[in-house]
């Protein structure tokens, strides 16, 4: 292998900064390059980077020492295997920079704030306040936000079965009522106003 540090036969690269002999993956990617690698080893690059924040009197995270294939998460700050990761083809390393874990607590939260303009902690409020129950069935956890489909206010927090079953009902009160009849044995008939004429509920 010359002093270029290009990637060999056997798929082996030379960082130019420790001397190293290295494999592929221990090589972030930059496709500028002839070998379509970084000309250090991570581990290099790493130990640079944080040299120059810390000369600029920026503030660095301690060393976490990451095994081969595995990697950091920044945002939960635990060191998990290649496979807890979502691929992500512009990243150096081809992954995410969150783990699958943390990008879905990531993504329930923004499903909460996009569609019913609630923080997580306003939800788990109000969980809170209806004692971790669904106000319907009282039995139930409460975990899906209910709304108004019309107004797109925040009713309260259901159980799945609940908030399936008035959202089957059209959200329509009436509709719950006479449900609520039926199943008190009062079902709903029709009332003849004239011959062959039946009036409907209002």
């Amino acid at each position: 292998m010359g002093a270029s540090g290009l990637v060999n036969e056997e798929g082996v690269k030379r960082c130019v900064r420790c001397g190293e002999c290295r494999p592929r993956a221990a090589f972030a990617r930059r496709r500028s390059n002839l070998d379509g690698l970084q000309r250090h080893c991570r581990e290099c690059a790493s130990d640079y980077h944080r040299a120059r924040q810390e000369s600029l009197g920026k503030k660095v995270r301690p060393k976490v020492e990451v095994p081969e294939g595995h990697k950091l998460c920044l945002k939960c700050g635990e060191v998990k295997p290649w496979s807890a990761w979502h691929r992500n083809a512009t990243a150096s390393d081809g992954l995410s920079t969150r783990c699958k874990a943390c990008r879905a607590v990531e993504g329930r939260a923004g499903h909460l704030k996009r569609h019913y303009g609630l923080t997580e902690a306003e939800r788990d409020e109000m969980v809170a306040s209806q004692m971790g129950i669904c106000v319907i069935c009282l039995k139930a956890p409460a975990a899906h936000v209910d709304h108004c489909h019309r107004t797109g206010s925040v009713r309260g927090v259901l159980c799945f079965n609940c908030n399936s079953a008035i959202g089957k009902l059209g959200d329509d009160p009436d509709a719950v009522r006479r449900a609520a009849a039926y199943l008190e044995g009062t079902p709903w008939k029709p009332t003849l106003v004239a011959p062959g004429v039946y009036r409907l509920p209002s």
